[in-house]
């Protein structure tokens, strides 16, 4: 009986080190693979801002370098002068702030509304406004074009603003949000007199707040990035964006193109993208998974 008790406890201790071998196997191969995974997505910005420091010459070596051998740091300031960054980022962040907040006001209206209100053909206006995201978006390029180009917004700011107001899918995910909020606590609030304006205010706003945040900076980065409509419709100086200013701002008369200038030029523009996403990460990772579930 002894024995039987010692060759249990044997094969039970031989089988929770085998266990315990296999889970460091398991967490070894996973860490490396997150770490494989990681520097393949982190290369390409180490490379654009090692190139950015390098001279133009050393660009154009035959054997790369992957760290420059002369630091140079004028190509910032040649950069910000070059392509007039200043007047890029003034034109892009109004853009972004004013096409923001408008976008903001009009899903949180339009998502109460289909969160709350009850009115005839609720249900299959919502169900064609969420059809339209099955359409591809380059489809009203053409229509958009000639409209606006029928209003005499081309080269301002309305065109770059107004056309993209409204967008479904924050309209949805903001709606999937609002229901969660409990329909009893709308109910009684109805009972006490409240309007439906200040009940959104006071109450769905302060508790869908993580998801709004996830739709304010997903639509500032949007506007940021923007880049085939305003090359369209905005090709002055005045009212030129980023993405589009630093495309031909850095080729010379000769067609030579001064990439390590333009490589800073690019560093300088992904800086405020970087940043939001480092210190705002989890309001966008916690909006969009609360908005996943209903009730």
């Amino acid at each position: 009986m002894a024995k039987e008790i010692t060759v249990k406890q044997t094969n039970i201790g031989m089988l929770a080190s085998r266990q315990k071998f296999w889970g460091v196997v398991s967490m070894t191969l996973r860490y490396v693979f997150l770490i494989l995974v990681a520097v393949t997505v982190l290369f390409p910005f180490y490379w654009m801002i090692i190139s950015s420091l390098k001279t133009l010459d050393e660009y154009r070596s035959a054997v790369p370098t992957f760290w420059p051998q002369t630091l140079d740091f004028k190509n910032y300031a040649e950069a910000f002068e070059v392509a007039n960054l200043g007047r890029l980022f003034f034109n892009t962040v109004y853009v972004g702030v004013v096409s923001t907040i408008l976008s903001i006001v009009v899903t949180i209206l339009s998502a109460f509304a289909f969160a709350r209100l009850e009115f005839k053909g609720k249900n299959v206006l919502f169900a064609g406004l969420l059809a339209t995201m099955m359409i591809p978006g380059e489809l009203f390029t053409i229509t958009n074009y000639i409209t606006v180009a029928k209003l005499e917004w081309l080269n301002t700011y309305i065109v770059l603003i107004v056309p993209f107001l409204v967008s479904v899918f924050y309209i949805y995910l903001l709606r999937q949000s609002f229901l969660q909020i409990p329909n009893e606590l709308y109910l009684a609030a109805k009972v006490d007199g409240t309007s439906d304006l200040k009940y959104l205010i006071k109450v769905m706003i302060p508790l869908a707040l993580p998801t709004i945040i996830s739709i304010t900076i997903l639509k500032m980065m949007g506007a940021w990035n923007s880049y085939m409509w305003p090359r369209l419709v905005a090709n002055d100086e005045a009212h030129t964006l980023i993405t589009y200013g630093l495309r031909n701002a850095f080729t010379d008369a000769s067609g030579e193109v001064d990439y390590p200038v333009q490589m800073a030029a690019v560093a300088l523009v992904s800086i405020p993208l970087f940043l939001v996403f480092i210190f705002f990460r989890k309001y966008i990772m916690k909006g969009v998974s609360r908005s996943g579930i209903k009730g």
